[in-house]
């Protein structure tokens, strides 16, 4: 029995010397205090926030592309730091707590290091500060509320202009190659993107001595403007143009009733007419509309058309509006700063951003001053006829 006893034990102490052979060996030491390199295959994930269905679909689903065309590029390119770009993209449905949803499980649950994306200020005042507390840096590709940097934390930064620069240029536009001293202004209500645009335009306009006539609101999701249009057809005498403060999916709404009512003034706005909707909803109803944007698409610039040329070449079809470039722009910034900042930890991601100087985008060149995370960029004005988008002029208030 004792034989026996000890044939076992010298078997089990004989399994243990062989299995201790057989195990790999531990990873070499670092610097003291430093953390082991990540492996060469290991992805450096990325949030792509956007609404891809619901109200902002026509500028966040091109937007959604062009952030997808850019991390192609860069992982056909060798990737950044060796590593490959992975997307994280969820579906913010138009819906500030389904945008919450989204952003906290990119950050818990997916352990992406950035996240960029969204083309409207009210969302990005819901995600935004998800990001902030969890120190994970967000990259706006199209909110354009001027002050959302400093409402948010020094982890948020701007792709865009903000709308006082937008709504300035279309202001000094309509005064000074269109004639314009009297105004109408139609405002949704249920936007800050909408209602700062307003504000910025009034200050512009009055300041340089031209006359609101009537301002006038709606509500977002509205379908019918005839009582709106109706007080504006009872002004005597009529305003010069018509600035309408809207959201995407308003855009072509609103242009072809006002149109229908035999109204035949410019009609000037934001970036948030720069949608196909205009044309696909007014037709050849959707002329003399003038409104301000971030690149012209047919503007002979390389770096516009080769951007242009890419997108088609991926998806078959020209990109939709600028908006495809802006989140082309995010994410390229994005790769960027990691590349500079020699280190995907989002701190440090973070830091080489507020850095950013004389970055080439497709929507012009970003360089965030001291202090700030909002480049000064010039304004593109679109003008639309028959249905046709065309280049109009560029402008730096």
């Amino acid at each position: 029995m004792r034989r026996v006893k000890l044939t076992m034990l010298l078997a089990l102490v004989l399994a243990l010397v062989l299995s201790a052979c057989a195990a790999p060996p531990p990873p070499a030491a670092g610097p003291a205090g430093e953390e082991a390199a990540p492996a060469a295959a290991e992805p450096i994930r990325i949030g792509a926030m956007y609404n891809v269905t619901g109200g902002m679909s026509s500028i966040d689903a091109p937007g959604l592309n062009g952030f997808k065309l850019a991390a192609k590029e860069i992982n056909e390119a060798g990737g950044v730091l060796g590593r490959q770009i992975e997307i994280v993209a969820i579906d913010g449905k138009t819906d500030q707590t389904a945008v919450t949803n989204a952003v906290s499980e990119m950050i818990d649950v997916h352990k992406v290091v950035a996240i960029g994306g969204l083309n409207d200020s009210t969302f990005a005042l819901a995600a935004g500060p998800i990001a902030q507390q969890a120190g994970i840096p967000f990259v706006t590709a199209g909110a354009t509320l001027p002050t959302l940097p400093e409402q948010i934390g020094d982890y948020f930064f701007m792709v865009p202009f903000g709308d006082d620069t937008q709504a300035y240029a279309v202001a000094d536009y309509a005064m000074q190659e269109l004639g314009g001293k009297t105004a109408w202004m139609l405002v949704d209500q249920a936007y800050d993107f909408t209602t700062a645009l307003a504000s910025f335009f009034k200050e512009r306009w009055t300041g340089n001595g031209g006359e609101i006539l009537l301002e006038d609101i709606y509500q977002s999701g509205d379908t019918d403007f005839s009582a709106q249009i109706a007080r504006l057809k009872e002004l005597d005498p009529q305003p010069d143009v018509l600035f309408v403060s809207a959201i995407p999916n308003e855009a072509g709404i609103t242009t072809r009733q006002i149109r229908e009512a035999g109204l035949n003034q410019p009609i000037l706005s934001g970036d948030g007419f720069d949608t196909p909707l205009i044309a696909e909803v007014a037709g050849e109803l959707a002329t003399d509309v003038y409104y301000s944007t971030h690149a012209a698409l047919d503007n002979p610039d390389p770096k516009i058309q080769n951007f242009v040329k890419a997108y088609e070449a991926e998806y078959g079809r020209p990109p939709e509006n600028a908006f495809a470039a802006l989140g082309y722009d995010a994410m390229k910034l994005i790769a960027d700063a990691i590349q500079r900042a020699g280190s995907a930890e989002p701190k440090a991601i973070r830091d080489a951003l507020a850095a950013t100087k004389d970055f080439p985008a497709v929507t012009g060149t970003i360089t965030y001053p001291e202090g700030q995370r909002k480049p000064i960029k010039a304004v593109t004005i679109i003008q639309v006829q028959k249905g046709v988008y065309s280049f109009a002029a560029e402008i730096t208030p």
